[in-house]
């Protein structure tokens, strides 16, 4: 992907709720079904959910603030078009520590909910300890980024920059259908 996966209110929701987790929940047909319609189009009104759930309006919106306040619906966020806004490189970031300790990888996960330029971050396994996801206008621009975040954590041993050429598909829709028959 070449740019913002989300809206301005997604960064201040990212910073909200960077670290925090939600336990799976117990979600019936109907549940899969709304979540299913609402990340496809998430402005459908509760009239047409309901419609296509076979719940009236009311039932709709109970159960999509549950799904919020249990936090299976994390965010809901408009994907713009990076050229739109001038954010025309993404970076895939492969972050390798000296040491993996507990106290450096919480603290570089604190750090990168603060970076804007951070459109995702995933701690993962293998040679490299994080893949993040960064945009910016240019590779000047990049090259900052990549001298602030490299200079400010002594911690990192290496990191490996991977220039997205096209972006292909933008989203975070999950396959629903394993989860429930509809």
């Amino acid at each position: 992907m070449t740019g913002p996966l989300s809206g301005i209110t997604s960064y201040a929701w990212t910073r909200q709720h960077c670290i925090d987790r939600s336990a799976a929940m117990e979600l019936d047909k109907i549940d899969v079904r709304l979540l299913d319609l609402v990340q496809h189009n998430n402005r459908q009104s509760s009239e047409e959910l309901g419609a296509k759930v076979g719940l009236s309006a009311s039932g709709v919106q109970r159960r999509l603030k549950r799904l919020r306040s249990e936090g299976v619906i994390e965010a809901d966020v408009s994907i713009i078009s990076p050229n739109a806004i001038g954010r025309t490189v993404t970076v895939s970031v492969l972050i390798s520590f000296e040491r993996a300790r507990a106290d450096i990888v919480d603290r570089f996960k604190r750090a990168i909910c603060k970076m804007p330029e951070v459109m995702c971050g995933f701690y993962i396994t293998g040679q490299a300890d994080f893949l993040l996801l960064v945009t910016s206008t240019n590779m000047e621009e990049y090259e900052q980024f990549t001298r602030r975040l490299v200079h400010e954590n002594p911690d990192i041993k290496r990191f490996e920059s991977i220039v997205v050429l096209d972006r292909v598909k933008a989203g975070f829709t999950l396959p629903m259908a394993s989860i429930a028959c509809w």
